[in-house]
């Protein structure tokens, strides 16, 4: 299998170790400090690459510093990159996240983020060339590719690909429900979190079971729920994986490490079962260190983890 990754670039300035989290006017210190690579697209493509998938990538960067980085990165992890598109006209995109053990709140600057759309993909092109799956993260920060995914995603299925989407969250938080049900129409695995799963699925839905139930759009739904583990839906039956025990150090990136650990077992045998196993495996191992890829496990860290676990997922 080969993974083609549609996504967003951009750095990461994660700030952590802080006591006190900031409020306007107020100062507080940071014990901690990395710039690395960033994006939840780029971070599920290191972590498929560090796990031994083939991984193909395609966005937009400026031609700065920035993007400079993010693609050696990328490189440097394995990813290919050629596809990558270089604008001079504008800047690579940048997040500053401030991140404790429990979590994180992040600002962003959009830049080049926003600039990849539908025609800059050659589906067909890249099937030609082995690609069996194609997946897209942070739906609602990708403005110019939002509009055409579901086309995009209809093109990956007519040329024999799966498919899947990671929302992300929406920082203006309209969630245009009924644009991302309609992609859903077209998405074979869904990767919300429990904040997304909620807000997409909307009337007041409280519990990840019910909108799950309420969604039903998506072949398959992994819904990432934090310490309480991830809920996996398929065919009207709900498996709920426990988190795993481990001390962490930063979780940015966890979520995306979750969806490649899912991808690369799940793109094998199709098991939701070991898929959301592998998964939680991998968003656990990924909080080992500051940033979204300085932890990303490989195949066999991963797996002799999860022998020392030893549970499966619960059928609900």
């Amino acid at each position: 299998m080969r993974v083609l990754i549609a996504g967003e670039l951009n750095v990461d300035l994660v700030l952590g170790g802080y006591n006190a989290f900031p409020e306007l006017g107020k100062e507080v210190l940071a014990s901690s400090m990395s710039l690395t690579l960033g994006s939840s697209s780029a971070i599920c493509a290191s972590a498929l690459a560090t796990l031994g998938v083939p991984v193909t990538f395609i966005g937009r960067a400026g031609c700065d510093m920035w993007g400079d980085i993010a693609l050696a990165r990328l490189r440097e992890l394995g990813v290919e990159v050629a596809p990558v598109i270089r604008d001079a006209n504008v800047p690579t995109g940048i997040t500053v996240s401030i991140s404790s053990e429990t979590d994180r709140a992040m600002v962003t600057y959009l830049g080049s983020i926003e600039t990849l759309r539908q025609a800059d993909i050659d589906v067909p092109a890249f099937a030609a060339r082995g690609v069996t799956h194609l997946h897209v993260s942070s739906y609602y920060l990708q403005r110019g590719l939002r509009a055409g995914l579901r086309g995009l995603f209809a093109q990956a299925h007519a040329a024999g690909l799966t498919t899947s989407l990671d929302p992300g969250c929406d920082p203006e938080g309209a969630w245009d429900r009924p644009a991302i049900v309609d992609v859903l129409r077209e998405v074979d695995v869904f990767f919300p979190n429990r904040e997304e799963l909620l807000a997409i699925a909307g009337e007041g839905e409280a519990r990840p079971e019910d909108a799950m139930r309420r969604l039903g759009a998506a072949r398959v739904v992994a819904a990432k729920l934090g310490r309480e583990g991830a809920l996996g839906w398929q065919h009207s039956a709900l498996l709920r994986q426990d988190a795993f025990s481990i001390t962490p150090v930063d979780t940015t990136g966890a979520g995306d490490s979750f969806n490649a650990g899912f991808l690369s077992s799940w793109l094998r045998d199709g098991d939701l079962r070991e898929a959301l196993r592998m998964g939680a495996a991998c968003g656990a191992l990924s909080t080992r260190a500051i940033g979204g890829t300085a932890a990303l496990p490989t195949v066999v860290e991963a797996r002799e983890f999860l022998e020392r676990q030893g549970a499966r997922p619960a059928v609900k």
